[in-house]
């Protein structure tokens, strides 16, 4: 797997794995997604003060979730609407943590995003709510491919793309750790690899994004 890794892809401190899991650990890892969310549903993200909804749905799982309401950006323990403590990581992403990040503690958060309309797309943004900035971030590709761009510290900075494809991991840390990136669009049917899985019946893409929100000495 690690054969694939392309140091530098977007940038210093960026990591790109074509390909990291296979059929096999694609598939395995939906079947833990549905048990996840049948026990954590996907719900509606909103920008902060206005309430405008966003065009993904949303879930987490691991020991802490984050969250976009009225009231702002968060990490919290459960989930927004049901109360409930968010599932247990699978044990597979915390292995692909420890394979591709080296980092002392393990993910606190895994954010579910799911890409299913069709014009569904991530405006460029920063990852800035935790307080592990020293620790990078780890995103997985399943389903249709996405069109991911990435700047630098600054959102009117220059950009670059590239296509993940499902089964792909990027890593971001470092001199990138602070980087703009979104995603574009999602190339609808360009995979068929989310149909069997009943929360995702409608095609689309799902990204995971693995954070280590406290440092490592809070736990």
């Amino acid at each position: 797997m690690r054969a694939n890794k392309v140091t530098d892809a977007l940038g210093p401190g960026t990591f790109y794995y074509a390909d990291y899991w296979d059929d096999m650990a694609q598939n395995g890892i939906l079947a833990a997604l549905g048990e996840i969310i049948a026990a954590a549903p996907l719900f509606v993200p909103r920008m902060p003060r206005t309430g405008q909804p966003w065009s993904i749905t949303m879930t987490n799982a691991g020991k802490l979730g984050w969250v976009s309401d009225r009231d702002g950006y968060r990490y919290q323990p459960h989930h927004p609407e049901t109360g409930e403590n968010w599932p247990e990581m699978p044990a597979a992403l915390l292995d692909l943590w420890d394979d591709v990040t080296g980092y002392p503690a393990p993910p606190e958060c895994c954010l579910i995003n799911y890409y299913a309309a069709p014009k569904a797309k991530m405006g460029l943004h920063q990852d800035r709510d935790e307080q592990a900035l020293d620790a990078p971030v780890v995103s997985v590709s399943l389903g249709d491919t996405g069109v991911f761009r990435m700047g630098g510290a600054h959102r009117r900075g220059k950009t670059r793309s590239m296509r993940l494809h499902s089964g792909d991991v990027f890593v971001f840390g470092g001199a990138s750790r602070m980087n703009f990136h979104g995603i574009d669009r999602v190339l609808h049917g360009s995979s068929q690899r989310l149909a069997a899985t009943a929360p995702f019946a409608e095609g689309g893409r799902v990204n995971l994004t693995l954070r280590r929100v406290n440092p490592p000495d809070a736990g």
